[in-house]
């Protein structure tokens, strides 16, 4: 099963996120921008799971 490759910041919603981008991700697929990543001291505000840098894909 592949991961869903939100396109959106959860938390600002402005942040575009590229697939072959830097961003954050939860075990639930919770994504975010680098920059809300780090202010939120890489914890996911939906579950409390730890932020890690979520595999890029890429194009093909």
């Amino acid at each position: 099963m592949a991961l869903e490759m939100r396109e959106r910041c959860e938390r600002c919603e402005t942040e575009a996120l590229a697939p072959d981008g830097p961003a954050r991700i939860c075990s639930f697929e919770c994504s975010f921008c680098v920059p809300c990543a780090d202010a939120m001291n890489d914890v996911c505000p939906n579950c409390g799971g730890e932020l890690v840098a979520r595999p890029r894909r890429v194009r093909g």
